[in-house]
């Protein structure tokens, strides 16, 4: 009823991703009916070896290499969970079931260095592709806002000439209608007082009498024009 140890050598098994490990697994174990392990099973060493054996078989065929190199904890944890109670059954408690030795075929090294590189250089490509995806992302928001605010700027400057053009054409109509206020208002007043409309004239003959080339014809009619160009000849 000591405890003893079981060694299940070289056991060669294909893992879920079809590679050929060979394991060795150590077991600890020891009897607590001895009456059961005696009776129920012809040789209980022999029923708890198969049952370990086919236990890790179960196990290593559902794992990856990736998962029985990472975690080899699993093996030891499904063997115990998968063979506890059959070995109870003929008297026997597993006490620990652990991985002692795991060897790999011999290009098992050169194919998990080619699996790193291609691992490695998706990882690259990925990194690249989402590096030129967020690039390409933040030039497209730039130009977005660059147009956008050169389409705003250009509406800015639009409506501000279009608002000094509509100034500029309301301040020459004011100008104009109070031209023509004064206009009106000028011959209301000339109408209303000859004597003013004398006077504009007596200041517009000054005006011009000081331009020696200055021509006045007053109060001629054609015929004294032509009076008088024939006595200029005639002189």
């Amino acid at each position: 009823m000591r405890e003893r140890e079981l060694t299940i050598k070289g056991q060669e098994i294909l893992t879920a991703d079809k590679v050929a490990i060979r394991v060795s697994i150590l077991v600890q174990f020891r009897v607590v009916d001895p009456k059961a392990a005696m009776h129920t099973v012809d040789n209980f060493e022999d029923r708890l070896y198969s049952d370990v054996q086919l236990a890790a078989r179960r196990s290593l065929a559902s794992m990856n290499l990736e998962e029985i190199l990472t975690n080899r904890n699993r093996l030891s944890e499904d063997i115990l969970s998968d063979v506890s109670e059959s070995a109870g059954s003929y008297g026997v408690a597993i006490r620990r079931a652990d991985v002692k030795d795991l060897i790999f075929p011999g290009n098992l090294q050169e194919i998990m260095n080619r699996v790193l590189a291609a691992e490695r250089h998706s990882q690259a490509q990925l990194v690249e592709a989402r590096t030129r995806a967020e690039v390409q992302q933040i030039e497209a928001e730039s130009n977005a806002e660059i147009t956008r605010r050169n389409a705003q700027a250009d509406a800015e400057a639009r409506r501000t000439r279009e608002q000094a053009e509509a100034e500029a054409i309301r301040g020459k109509a004011e100008a104009e209608s109070q031209a023509y206020a004064e206009r009106v208002k000028a011959a209301e007043a000339l109408e209303s007082h000859p004597a003013l409309l004398r006077l504009a004239e007596l200041e517009t003959l000054r005006d011009l009498a000081k331009n020696g080339n200055a021509r006045l014809y007053l109060g001629f009619d054609r015929v004294g024009l032509d009076a008088v160009d024939s006595t200029k000849h005639d002189s």
